[in-house]
């Protein structure tokens, strides 16, 4: 009875391969210099799109701290407190939409969901150039919150299909730049757009609006010409017969991610609860989520009203806009400097001596999260004492500080956080608890300069002062057990070596017996391989 031979056999006489096993039928099939120009290609596709995305999108979202600088609060007739509950209202719209927005860029693709997300969330910044009540100014900052759910995450998750594990994390950094870099414009373009006070007869915050607001929905339009959709379907929502990769690139850039990570290949219907219970049962999950909440809550307050603070030091109006801007466009290199000082011994050559290493010293990534939130809350306790003092340049330099060192330690607690994840599916779900965590923070954060305190802030600072100690603290911990987790790896590295090496010399010296006797030739078995052993 003749058995079917497996290596010989037709191909088409088996049945495909799963979804799960795609990854065991490929193999590396190009060359170094061909995946780095498919990669190259792709960095200059999707990266400068999504990072446009999050640099709009934080265009629109802090548009209204410029504004309050130029009677917004007077002319729509709102109180400081009635403009926190605005605030609140475009926190609650992000947490509440969250969840939904990813559901449908999950099933539609993100080319056509993150494209129409810029033209939603364009289209209501541009009409809150009408708001004249508080009615209007809630509606119109919780729908603002609605149409911008979803669209980081999104943008993170989107980043994740296209590239490898390994080349994800300095992209985040990248597409994080877009945030900084939109945070630092805002303030100084408001301070030249502010100045059309007057024209037609509109306020200047009319103009910040429309002009934001129309950049914005221009934007999607960019969005909808250019990003590609996915592997199985790359192209453009506005050109669906345009495709920017030929056959050969797309083949490369689909099989390295699916080598990688056979389960992106793998479209899953929905989380199991085994991955929902390990994920929330991850005590250290629930650290990295109250540092979020620790560092975010104070960072949008200071955000919201650093333009009227630099304001109440003696500056002109619109010229507070411009020197709020300073201190955010400081942050960009300080954040791409501890970033790489986070990452930079990840690319050592793994061999076992410097597998051992890094197990101990690798990756910064707590050293540099509590570096940041040192620096944060340094930033506030200099804040606290310098409004005793009357000298303006004093005082500013605080400001300064404060928004150079208050944003960066979140994409660097979420990059630190995903290595307490033990699968790509609690990752996920790490992921969704800390945006969320970050937009809950903003929630409370609104209501942290009250009307009551100002201008100097005493009380603000001084509870943004304590929410960072706890923040700190918490990161102090994880840290601790970081270190003694990985102490713990080394000595299992070490004992594994010397365990093998020892085995390995028992192997030599059975062979060594073996070839001085006077035997036939034979095949033994030395550490898993097989090896022919002859006879003299």
């Amino acid at each position: 009875m003749s058995t079917l031979d497996i290596k010989s056999a037709n191909p088409d006489q088996y049945a495909p391969p799963r979804d799960d096993e795609e990854a065991l039928t490929l193999h590396c099939d190009w060359t170094k210099d061909e995946e780095a120009k498919a990669k190259r290609k792709l960095d200059f596709v999707i990266m400068p799109l999504l990072t446009l995305g999050f640099f709009c999108l934080q265009l629109d979202r802090g548009n209204i701290a410029n504004a309050i600088t130029d009677n917004f609060m007077k002319d729509v007739g709102i109180t400081q407190n009635q403009f926190n509950v605005g605030q609140q209202m475009l926190s609650l719209g992000i947490v509440l939409f969250e969840i939904p927005s990813n559901m449908i860029l999950y099933r539609v693709g993100p080319g056509k969901w993150l494209t129409l997300q810029l033209f939603l969330f364009g289209i209501v910044s541009t009409f809150q150039a009408f708001q004249n009540s508080y009615g209007s100014f809630i509606a119109s900052r919780f729908l603002l919150g609605m149409t911008e759910s979803g669209f980081i995450p999104g943008g993170l998750w989107t980043l994740s299909t296209w590239y490898t594990r390994r080349e994800t994390a300095k992209r985040v950094m990248f597409f994080y730049f877009g945030n900084q870099f939109g945070q630092a414009s805002s303030k100084l373009l408001a301070y030249g757009i502010l100045h059309m006070r007057g024209v037609q007869g509109k306020p200047g915050w009319f103009w910040l609006f429309v002009i934001m607001g129309t950049f914005t929905v221009f934007s999607g339009f960019v969005l909808g010409f250019l990003l590609p959709d996915s592997f199985k379907n790359p192209r453009s929502t506005f050109l669906p017969r345009v495709t920017f990769f030929n056959d050969r690139e797309l083949h490369i850039l689909k099989n390295r991610i699916l080598l990688d990570d056979p389960m992106k290949g793998k479209k899953r219907k929905h989380i199991g609860r085994g991955a929902f219970k390990k994920a929330f049962s991850n005590w250290r999950l629930w650290v990295h989520v109250l540092i979020t909440l620790s560092n975010n809550g104070p960072q949008r307050a200071f955000d919201t009203y650093s333009p009227s603070i630099v304001n109440s030091f003696g500056f002109a109006a619109l010229t507070s806009n411009a020197l709020a801007s300073v201190g955010l466009f400081l942050q960009i290199p300080v954040s791409f400097s501890l970033s790489y000082v986070s990452d930079h011994f990840e690319d050592l050559e793994n061999t076992r001596t410097t597998l051992i290493w890094m197990v101990c010293y690798s990756n910064k990534r707590g050293e540099t999260v509590m570096a940041g939130l040192s620096m944060h809350l340094l930033g506030y306790v200099f804040n606290r004492i310098f409004t005793e003092i009357s000298i303006r340049g004093v005082r500013y330099f605080g400001v300064v500080w404060t928004q150079t060192f208050g944003t960066f330690s979140h994409p660097l607690n979420i990059a630190w956080m995903s290595l307490a994840c033990g699968d790509s599916e609690e990752r996920a779900l790490a992921m969704a608890m800390v945006i969320m965590g970050a937009n809950i923070a903003g929630i409370y954060g609104a209501q942290i300069f009250r009307e009551d305190d100002r201008p100097r802030y005493r009380r603000g600072f001084s509870i943004n002062i304590a929410v960072l100690t706890i923040g700190l603290s918490l990161a102090a911990v994880r840290y601790v057990d970081d270190l003694l987790r990985r102490r713990r790896n080394a000595g299992q590295i070490q004992n594994e070596s010397a365990s093998e090496h020892n085995s390995h010399d028992e192997g030599k010296l059975r062979a060594a017996r073996l070839s001085d006797a006077e035997v036939e030739p034979q095949t033994i078995l030395i550490e898993g391989d097989i090896k022919p052993v002859a006879a003299r």
